[in-house]
């Protein structure tokens, strides 16, 4: 499987393994195992796999919150150590300070570097309008919907310009009408600066939609890439529209024959926890 790829490497994991230690003498939890794949400058790669697999672990160590027991990553070509800079990292849970109005969360990135406030807060201004929200900067997150919330919380991440963006099933809360429009402007804002994108999804539909390669990951323990596929689908795509198309359903036919056995023994065992 060609899990590097061509061209400038902007995110690379090198043969990683991540171990959580256990507090007693019990072997510990390997949630990743000698894991190789990469994301080049400017492309757009979804991961999938089983509920539970490592997914975001994988994301987490990319974002250099986690250290891997073993292996590398490296950006640009330079190993990575402590935080990853040049990287946004855009949640799955509420990640927006509910004492900050919107227009205040969008700016605090812009003032931890430095940038003073007047100019922080036209950024952060126009970053807002950008993603459809310019009339809405004083509201507080309590006073947004679902969907305003996650564009504040996409506005907050790209606002930083970061050269790498990572997202970890940023809209699975979303319903489905809100997560397409949400999909569609994430599209959007990545083809006109081409950042890099590891985009962490449990749903193989908008992997495909969204991707220039997906890969698929085995259940756990020690996940592992065990396929990779080029999505070859015509830019720019609406979302919504692409499902319809004969070669998207060939790709989710492929795709879901090597997914489902993994999906089959991730169910398997979190039963076998819960008994």
């Amino acid at each position: 499987m060609r899990l590097t790829g061509p061209g400038d490497a902007a995110l690379e994991f090198k043969g990683i393994t991540c171990t959580f230690r256990s507090k007693d003498n019990t072997p510990g939890y390997t949630a990743v195992g000698d894991t190789t794949l990469c994301v080049n400058a400017g492309e757009f790669v979804s991961v999938v796999g089983p509920t539970g697999c490592g997914k975001s672990t994988l994301l987490n160590i990319g974002a250099g919150l986690l250290q891997p027991t073993q292996g590398s990553v490296k950006i640009f070509g330079e190993t990575l150590q402590g935080i990853n800079t040049r990287a946004g990292y855009m949640f799955q849970t509420e990640a927006l300070m509910p004492w900050r109005s919107a227009i205040d969360n969008v700016m605090v990135g812009l003032q931890y570097r430095g940038i003073p406030d007047d100019q922080a807060r036209l950024q952060a201004q126009a970053w807002l309008e950008r993603v459809g929200l310019g009339g809405f900067g004083d509201r507080y997150p309590h006073e947004l919907s679902g969907g305003m919330r996650k564009r504040t919380a996409l506005a907050q991440v790209l606002a930083l310009d970061p050269d790498i963006i990572l997202m970890d099933e940023p809209f699975s809360a979303l319903d489905v009408q809100t997560r397409q429009l949400m999909e569609n402007e994430v599209l959007e804002l990545w083809a006109a600066k081409k950042k890099a994108v590891l985009f962490i999804t449990h749903d193989l539909d908008e992997a495909i939609a969204m991707s220039d390669r997906v890969i698929v990951l085995s259940a756990g323990p020690a996940t592992h890439p065990i396929g990779e596929f080029v999505i070859d689908l015509p830019r720019p795509r609406d979302v919504a529209e692409v499902r319809t198309q004969p070669r998207f359903v060939e790709l989710h036919k492929q795709i879901w024959n090597v997914l489902r056995d993994e999906v089959l023994k991730g169910y398997a065992q979190q039963l076998k926890k819960v008994a």
